[in-house]
Formats: structure tokens, C-alpha cells, sequence
């Protein structure tokens, strides 16, 4: 829950902005997350942010929460909330590459990083200023409010997997995007499947391995059947909105309502974020006493993926042209490379652990730029 101080800080800002808190009838709105309630993404990005929600708007806006796909399924989290089935979701860009070129051209580049803490801000920033990302949201009827960024990908395997021997022809989970090359590349098999049958596929044996964030070892109960871990940074995601609104009901509220949810994402976007690493790292250490073995990989291993990284720096503008087809690769990759490093320095001098002081830096470089009276507004 946001703290006495943080309430404070907000509300005080939003009657300065002369947003004053109105009378009006209580609205509620569905808001999906595909992933389970236990997920960092739903539990610290949805439950918690509903809570957030309800805080700061004095019960005004009430999010009715669903977790896991009984709702939408991640595929059809994007239809889901351009058709108002769900009124916000988590929007997974990698399942809907035709409708999403412009953020699945930049999580070509999500092999390159490894900061999650910069990424989120970076995504979000990007997202929310980028003329050429804004007009893909619009055209899909989303409004993009807020971002998520997973710890680095690692593999979690039911075999060891340290060598480049050792991966050689095993059957690998990626989410898609440069991963998939990657895999290609050192003589394995990727799988493009939904994180959500990643236990079932390591069980039934039609995966040796799956590659994501360290937290799914536990939240996923992973450590069951895939034993062997790898700390080897596959890359990381952030494509698509963390919070995507129907743009009707965006539309719909009022400036103040608007102004609320910024500052409800501003803030659930840090804590999601600090919470989302630290979850990982236990996670780690939970799976070790579980009696897993976590190793690292094999100088080769790891010099495959930082040439492979080099690659992807050499190759990006054609793909983002060629693949995804942007008009202008060198100026929307920049772009997004230019806020990434923007937010490196940013966060340079900031306690990472500090959610309260991520969330004032999020409001005045990120939120505090755009206007809630006509930010989404078509």
C-alpha cells in the first residue's frame, strides 16, 4: 500500500494542478492481468495498484481485478482491451507482433539489456513521448499508461545446461523476438510458447529448457521440473503496456480521474519494479535450499551471447525497417537507445530500493510531461 507520505505528495499535487477532487458516482472498471495472482506483474502491478487506485481517489475509481487467463488469455489481453472486455490490462506485445510492429521492433533490442530498474522507465518513457509508438497505441485503441520490464531471462533446464556442448539441440522456451535467433544460432530449438506452459512442456518432456525471470522458480513452482538453473542473461522484455487502457473509457473519465491513475501507475510502476527484483534474487536462493543447482554458464556459453549482442546492434535498423516495417529504423532504435541511456543517468544517483523517490523521479520526468486532459485523448 502507498505510504502516509507518498498519499500526501500526490494528492497535494493534484490540487495544485487545480484537479480538485469531484463528487461524482464511484467507477468501476475491470482490469486484467494474464499472469497468476502470485506474479510480481499481477500481484505488485494489479493488486496492489488497484489498492493504490482506490487510495488515491478517495474510492472514486475502484478496479475490479482478474488474474490468470480466465478473463483473457495473453494473446487476446490486446482485442481484449481494444473491445472493452477488459477496461485496463497487461499487454504482452511479442504474442501480437502484426498488430504491435513499433514495440516489437524495439524489443529487438531487449538481448542488449540487462537493467530491469532502467528498462521499466525507459520503456515507459519511450511509450509515452515517442510519436510513432503513441500512433500504434491509437490504432489499436489502446492507451498506454505505464510499463513492466522482467529481470534478465535465464534458463531453467531438466538437464545441465552450462556449455555450448551441452545446449546443442535441446528444446528451448523463448518468448520470440532476438532470443529465438540466439537459440537458433548456438545449435538449439526454440519454442515459441506462452510462459503459462512452461511447466507442463518441462514435465511432459517436449522442453529440456525454458528461458525466463529467476521469480518463476518459485512462483511457478519451476524448481519441480527443471532442477538445473543457469544464470546466463538472455535478455529482457518490456514490449507492450504494463497498464493499457480501452481508449473509450479512457476517454470517458474525467481530467482528475486521469491525473489519479498516472499518479497510481507512477508509483505502481516503482514498487513493481523494486519488489519484481527482489523476487527474482530470492528466488534463487529458495530454489538452492529446494536442493536446485544454480550455476553460471561457461566462458564460451556467455562469449556466444555477447557476440550475438554485437550483432544485434549491427543488424538493428534493417530489421526494424525490413521485419517490422518503420519507416525510419535509424531514428525510432535511437530514439529508444537515447531514453535508456537518459534513464541510466537518472537512476545514477538514486537508491534503487528508494520506491518513494523512484516514484517522485517517475512523476516529474515521465507523467509530470504529459497533460491528463488530452494525453490519450483522439
Amino acid at each position: 500500500m502507498i505510504n502516509k507520505k507518498t498519499f500526501r505528495t500526490l494528492a497535494t499535487a493534484l490540487v495544485a494542478a487545480g484537479s480538485a477532487f469531484s463528487a461524482h458516482a464511484e467507477t468501476n472498471f475491470v482490469a486484467n492481468s494474464f499472469y497468476d495472482g502470485e506474479h510480481p506483474l499481477s500481484k505488485f502491478g494489479y493488486i496492489e495498484w488497484a489498492d493504490t487506485v482506490r487510495e488515491l481517489s478517495g474510492g472514486d475509481l475502484n478496479p475490479e481485478v482478474y488474474t490468470g487467463s480466465v478473463l483473457l488469455a495473453p494473446r487476446a489481453s490486446l482485442q481484449g482491451a481494444r473491445d472493452n472486455i477488459a477496461n485496463v490490462a497487461n499487454i504482452a506485445a511479442v504474442y501480437t507482433p502484426s498488430e504491435l510492429p513499433v514495440a516489437n521492433a524495439i524489443q529487438e533490442l531487449g538481448f542488449n539489456y540487462s537493467d530491469p530498474l532502467v528498462a521499466i522507465f525507459a520503456a515507459a518513457d519511450f511509450s509515452m513521448h515517442n510519436e510513432e509508438q503513441l500512433q500504434e497505441w491509437a490504432d489499436n485503441g489502446i492507451v498506454y499508461l505505464g510499463a513492466y520490464a522482467t529481470p534478465p531471462y535465464i534458463l531453467f533446464c531438466s538437464k545441465p545446461v552450462r556449455t555450448l556442448e551441452d545446449i546443442k539441440g535441446k528444446r528451448i522456451r523463448t518468448a520470440g523476438s532476438n532470443v529465438s535467433k540466439w537459440v537458433e544460432e548456438v545449435g538449439a530449438i526454440p519454442v515459441n510458447v506462452p510462459s503459462s506452459e512452461m511447466y507442463t512442456g518441462l514435465e511432459r518432456g517436449t522442453l529440456d529448457c525454458a528461458t525466463n525471470a529467476a521469480n518463476d522458480l518459485i512462483d511457478r513452482s519451476l524448481w519441480e521440473v527443471a532442477p538445473y538453473t543457469t544464470e546466463l542473461p538472455t535478455g529482457m522484455y518490456w514490449t507492450g503496456p504494463e497498464w493499457g487502457f480501452n481508449a473509450g473509457f479512457w476517454a470517458d473519465l474525467t481530467t482528475t480521474q486521469r491525473q489519479q491513475l498516472m499518479d497510481a501507475t507512477a508509483h505502481g510502476m516503482s514498487s513493481m519494479a523494486v519488489k519484481y527484483i527482489a523476487r527474482s534474487e530470492e528466488a534463487l536462493v529458495q530454489a538452492k535450499e529446494k536442493g536446485n543447482e544454480i550455476s553460471q554458464p561457461s566462458a564460451e556459453l556467455m562469449a556466444s551471447v555477447e557476440a550475438f549482442r554485437e550483432k544485434v546492434l549491427g543488424d538493428i535498423y534493417t530489421v526494424a525497417e525490413e521485419k517490422y516495417g518503420v519507416s525510419d529504423g535509424p531514428a525510432l532504435i535511437d530514439d529508444f537507445r537515447f531514453t535508456y541511456a537518459k534513464w541510466e543517468g537518472l537512476l545514477s544517483g538514486v537508491d534503487r530500493s528508494d520506491i518513494d523517490a523512484l516514484t517522485e523521479l517517475a512523476r516529474k520526468e515521465i507523467y509530470g510531461t504529459l497533460d491528463p486532459a488530452t494525453y490519450g485523448i483522439n
